[in-house]
């Protein structure tokens, strides 16, 4: 396929995700200019291809805004849908679409390009509803539109992924629902990612949707014993029975997994019903490489690679958990006058600044909190039962943090290299959450700052800070030395950051 002219342009919404976040340099890759449509511009402030792409700010569900963003582009990819078991979802999810057609329609706009689902031909999963109203919304627009309808994701990250590999990693032997005998065709990030670039160059006269899929067709069970032949396990016992509804087996997901119950409930739920591909005359417009598809064998040791090598580009907590906060930063001017609660303590370090600043990045995920490991797991498990994400998100690279970043149940807000590491909250409270870690030299000596910061919402906010106010001593106040005496251990010895 040609390269594009210089001048074709392409919009990327949901580019703080697991597919868009890999969608934008693959673009940029083949050539086309990229403006990415977002409601956080600053969450892409780390990413590599950050200074060759054009930001917009704006909101889906602002017609006036979205037809901003859309201006002066040809090629518009919309990657937003709703997870979560909210019952409101495909509400949500009609409107954004509506708004999105109309608005890329008024911006003169020659294309949209939507990555849907498979949906099966029986007893669809309202999530899959949702997906399959989104296309015919999308079709429906006075804009030429190209449908990518996929089933399982395999890459490294992915929700999919991420589901698969920890329910094989950690059950030898299963009891299973029935839906894992159900048939889909699980497709690999590169082939979802070559067909997406391969749509900005489909001729005009393309109005319609594609079935994607890789080579095999599987079970959720072959996946699941393929997944441990591939990653050396010993093979799994499965043993389906039929008693297990989505609800329920959402919640073995969510107990097993690091994917919480609330996201868990529509991905068990649209592998009730197959999901095959009907056709394949996408490969009349991007041709299949010469060496073909990639397989699902292929696709979980490219998958595996990447996590060995912690060369996770993105992951499925990249994107806003549903229900995640938007408000404004505590240092922002609208909060003057409003109820702050604030823990706040410092520590000199017997260290030098770049090793404080080692340590502080890599707080969390298997280096832990430093500081009572069990209160901070007990924490983790009631947010899960709470319908929250818990601890299992872990991090998506052992090293580095940058903005957007999921880590455990903190999200990533902002990140000054060497000085600042401001997480948000995403855990169930009754208010708004921050913690703020510093590093700072002050005299010739090193000084750990650490802040947490509370905003109550209501009676039941400011009687839930007065409540753990007690528990602050044990958990926030271990936290300082043990951060002091990682970071003064010679250099290679500071993890181990779970140990009280």
């Amino acid at each position: 396929m040609s390269r594009p002219e210089r001048a074709t342009r392409c919009l990327v919404t949901g580019a703080t995700g697991y597919v868009g976040g890999r969608l934008v340099p693959e673009l940029l890759g083949a050539g086309y200019g990229v403006r990415c449509m977002v409601r956080t511009p600053r969450r892409l402030r780390d990413q590599t291809w950050h200074g060759r792409v054009e930001i917009a700010k704006a909101d889906a569900a602002d017609h006036g805004q979205t037809v901003r963003a859309l201006e002066g582009t040809d090629v518009a990819y919309y990657l937003i849908h709703t997870m979560g078991s909210s019952r409101a979802f495909a509400a949500r999810d009609r409107e954004a679409a509506r708004v999105f057609a109309s608005a890329a329609e008024e911006a003169g706009v020659r294309r949209v390009v939507y990555l849907g689902g498979l949906t099966p031909p029986s007893r669809p999963s309202p999530h899959m509803r949702s997906r399959a109203e989104v296309e015919r919304i999308l079709l429906g627009s006075g804009v030429r539109t190209a449908v990518l309808r996929a089933a399982v994701i395999i890459g490294s990250g992915s929700v999919s992924f991420e589901m698969l590999r920890y329910l094989t990693e950690r059950l030898p032997v299963m009891v299973t629902p029935s839906w894992v005998r159900t048939l889909t065709q699980p497709i690999a990030i590169r082939d979802v990612l070559r067909y997406l670039v391969g749509c900005a160059a489909l001729p005009d006269d393309v109005h319609r949707g594609f079935d994607i899929g890789g080579p095999d067709v599987l079970t959720y069970a072959d996946m699941m014993r393929g997944y441990a032949a591939v990653a050396g396990l010993p093979r799994r016992l499965i043993m389906p029975v039929p008693v297990l509804t989505p609800r329920l087996s959402s919640y073995w997901v969510g107990l097993v997994t690091p994917v919480p119950a609330g996201i868990a409930r529509p991905l068990v739920e649209s592998l009730r019903g197959e999901a095959i591909c009907r056709e394949h005359d996408i490969a009349r417009y991007v041709p299949d490489p010469p060496e073909g598809l990639i397989g699902f064998t292929q696709a979980v040791d490219l998958a595996l690679r990447r996590i060995k090598e912690a060369d996770v580009v993105t992951r499925w907590s990249s994107a806003s958990m549903p229900g995640a906060p938007s408000d404004p930063l505590p240092t922002d001017p609208d909060w003057a006058g409003g109820s702050l609660y604030v823990d706040e303590r410092h520590r000199t370090v017997d260290a030098p600044p770049e090793r404080l600043w080692r340590v502080i990045e890599g707080i969390g995920g298997d280096n832990g909190w430093y500081s009572l490991p069990v209160a901070w797991r007990l924490r983790g498990f009631l947010d899960r039962l709470m319908g929250g994400v818990g601890l299992r998100r872990g991090r998506r690279d052992p090293h580095r943090l940058r903005i957007g970043d999921a880590l455990d149940f903190w999200r990533v807000e902002e990140v000054v290299p060497g000085s600042l590491l401001r997480l948000r909250a995403e855990m169930r409270l009754p208010g708004l959450a921050w913690l703020e870690l510093t590093c700072q030299e002050d005299k010739g000596r090193t000084v750990y700052g650490q802040r947490a910061i509370f905003h109550p919402h209501g009676l039941l906010g400011h009687l839930y800070w007065r409540t753990i106010t007690p528990l602050h001593g044990l958990i926030f106040g271990r936290m300082p030395g043990n951060i002091a005496r990682a970071a003064a251990r010679r250099p290679g010895r500071t993890g181990g950051g779970a140990r009280p």
